[in-house]
């Protein structure tokens, strides 16, 4: 098989209203909300950045300069860590904004996964990209994405990131029913999205990290809205599937979901437990917390 074309690309879908961590989210972007001392979003453009991927692509609403904000240049406050000699904090403030080329495509409405990579297009062109949604942070080694295209170099067609979950859980997710091939790797026969557990094909689930090809777009288009009015992406992937491959491959690391409140909290306790300047600190933050709940 012939080297297939380097996946230089990453989309991050943002355009979202973030409803499930109201009000928190009403003015500030829900990929900005804090896992300690890092936006969420910042997770997953390290870990693209850590993965050879350095062109990021954000799926944005009108109006939501934020994100682009926070990816920018910040001089006045470079300046001022420079003069105080914080050069830790200047060196983590600089690396990501050096180097990234961000660009930015506007999605009117949010109107599902689907539609948000569809808009993507005209950034993307004709070549393949990966997406990642910045809700799933994932702590890996090597990174999610890198894992993924180890696999695309061999395989040379789409791949989905996916991982087990309870049977009780798989409603709430995509799910693939694949061939085994052997150390993680599937071949996909079918996708269901939200499937009952009752007739969900498997347990694998996908989650937030896909490689695509450009062939994704018109199968996209082909696919339309559901009932509800969104454009689901793993439609347009059981639609791509029938015209060629798709592979995908389970996760080897911790994914943390900070779409949701409880997934938030979860993730912000996981990361301190990693943290060098608070993880000595939790274990008697708990006990102290437990402690104050029986005094009440």
């Amino acid at each position: 098989m012939s080297t297939p074309p380097t996946v230089r690309k990453v989309v991050f879908p943002a355009a979202g209203l973030g409803t499930r961590i109201l009000p928190a989210t009403a003015v500030l972007p829900k990929e900005l909300l804090p896992i300690i001392d890092k936006p969420v979003i910042q997770f997953g453009v390290e870990e693209a950045l850590a993965s050879g991927l350095s062109q990021i692509i954000l799926v944005s609403s009108p109006g939501k300069t934020l994100l682009e904000d926070h990816f920018d240049r910040h001089p006045e406050l470079e300046e001022i860590l420079e003069r105080r000699g914080k050069s830790a904090l200047l060196d983590g403030l600089r690396d990501v904004a050096t180097q990234m080329e961000l660009s930015t495509v506007f999605q009117d409405e949010p109107l599902g996964l689907g539609h948000a990579v569809l808009v993507s297009r005209e950034l993307v062109d004709d070549e393949p990209f990966a997406v990642a949604l910045s809700d799933d942070v994932i702590d890996a080694d090597p990174p999610a994405l890198r894992q993924m295209l180890t696999v695309y170099d061999e395989v040379g067609g789409p791949v989905l990131l996916v991982e087990r979950v309870p049977r009780d859980a798989v409603s709430r997710y995509g799910v693939i029913d694949g061939e085994s091939l052997g150390g993680g790797v599937f071949k996909v026969r079918d996708l269901v999205e939200k499937p009952d557990p009752a007739e969900a094909p498997s347990d694998l689930t996908i989650i937030g990290r896909y490689i695509l090809t450009p062939d994704i777009y018109p199968a996209l288009e082909a696919t339309g809205y559901d009932a509800g009015g969104e454009m689901q992406l793993t439609d347009g992937l059981r639609r791509l599937l029938e015209t060629r491959p798709i592979h995908a491959v389970e996760l080897d690391g911790i994914r943390q979901d900070a779409g949701n409140k409880l997934g938030y909290l979860r993730a912000i306790l996981y990361f301190a437990r990693k943290h060098p300047e608070l993880a000595g600190h939790l274990p008697e933050l708990l006990r102290t917390l437990e402690s104050d709940d029986a005094l009440t």
